[in-house]
């Protein structure tokens, strides 16, 4: 039976000797929008290639729909890719571009004209198929691009940072355009992005890689909530997780002290063993810290920085006796706060994580908050 799933199984490339996939093994469930984010060279794109069979696995097995295609040609392996260019066809209208495979196929014109149509009414496209390329907004080329795609009804959906080269507005028009395509058709879809934006709106599932390598995967906002080590706590989320180093004092059965410059702080048991004297790191999102008076927070400093966005404010506070980075608070956008103003910031312990000197989590509080 055809179930449109990608199963990777301890896929590895390496480019003359050098080794960019290390050993990835991953499932892509049919209908999943599964997302790929990474720093530059961590390896999305190259693994993103391997299942379009544009690269050929050093070693390793590649499934689609239930047929080995490690080494099958790009064309046999019922994929369709959208690029971050557009590459359409300059001379060609938008009917012309989105049927072009259908005509190499042989198919007959007035079947081709059929699903063409269709597939513009879906992307909205029906009143520009007699238009150029460069009659149409960058918007409008994207959507061209991922009709293309849609009219061969693939197997599974490839998409290579496709928004890329839009505008910021234009990005955040496709995006919710790109997402209800998804909610409509149900396609298997892998997606490459480096926007931490588009990873946690479009993906029913994030997959975090660096250096060649699977950091961690699951649901955006299981990765934003418990992440499984330093690195993905502070690539996953805008602005990212604060990182203060700290040294564990000891826990009980219901809480953990850890020990800092400006003292000790007490946080809810986390489900890990605590070894009292090892250096760790503490983790605080800038939601999980707020605003108190003198005497009633754990942490203290001075602002050096206001970002003002309207509905929001992110103030960079610089705590006193930390070489750390200036940590980031988010605040509602009406506060008053000025540059050097003397804070007195207050922890929510529930949302806070800790990770060990390896950098790996020591567990994660109980969540006893609803979070949805």
């Amino acid at each position: 039976m055809n179930t449109s799933r990608v199963i990777l199984d301890q896929v590895t490339k390496s480019f003359s000797g050098h080794d960019v996939i290390k050993g990835v093994s991953l499932e892509v469930k049919k209908g999943e929008l599964v997302v790929f984010v990474g720093p530059s060279g961590c390896g999305k794109s190259t693994l993103l290639r391997l299942i379009a069979g544009l690269e050929t696995p050093t070693s390793g097995r590649i499934e689609i729909a239930g047929e080995n295609v490690t080494y099958a040609h790009p064309s046999k392996r019922g994929v369709a890719m959208v690029f971050q260019s557009y590459a359409l066809y300059p001379h060609m209208t938008v009917e012309d571009n989105i049927g072009f495979a259908l005509r190499i196929k042989g198919m007959p014109r007035a079947e081709i004209k059929l699903k063409v149509r269709a597939v513009a009414e879906t992307l909205q496209l029906g009143h520009l198929l007699h238009r150029l390329p460069k009659a149409l907004s960058g918007g409008q080329r994207q959507r061209v691009a991922i009709g293309r795609a849609m009219v061969r009804e693939p197997d599974v959906f490839l998409f290579d940072e496709p928004l890329s080269n839009l505008d910021a507005s234009l990005r955040g028009q496709m995006r919710v355009e790109i997402a209800g395509l998804h909610a409509r058709l149900g396609a298997t879809s892998v997606y490459v992005t480096h926007d931490q934006v588009e990873a946690m709106t479009l993906a029913d599932k994030i997959v975090v890689l660096n250096g060649g390598r699977i950091e961690q995967a699951g649901p955006p906002m299981e990765l934003y909530r418990r992440p499984a080590n330093l690195f993905v706590a502070t690539f996953i989320g805008s602005p990212g997780m604060n990182i203060l180093p700290v040294t564990l004092a000891g826990a009980d059965r219901d809480q953990v002290t850890v020990n800092t410059t400006q003292g000790p702080i007490t946080l809810p048991r986390v489900n890990a063993r605590v070894v009292a004297g090892a250096e760790a790191s503490l983790g605080l999102r800038p939601e999980s810290l707020s605003l108190t008076t003198a005497g009633q927070g754990q942490l203290s400093g001075y602002v050096n920085l206001i970002e003002r966005l309207g509905g929001e404010t992110f103030a960079y506070v610089a705590l006193k006796g930390f070489e750390a980075p200036p940590i980031i608070v988010r605040l509602d956008g009406e506060v008053d706060l000025r540059v050097h103003d003397e804070v007195h910031l207050a922890i929510d312990g529930q949302r806070a994580h800790l990770f060990g000197a390896d950098g790996l989590a020591l567990g994660h509080a109980p969540d006893t908050k609803e979070r949805d």
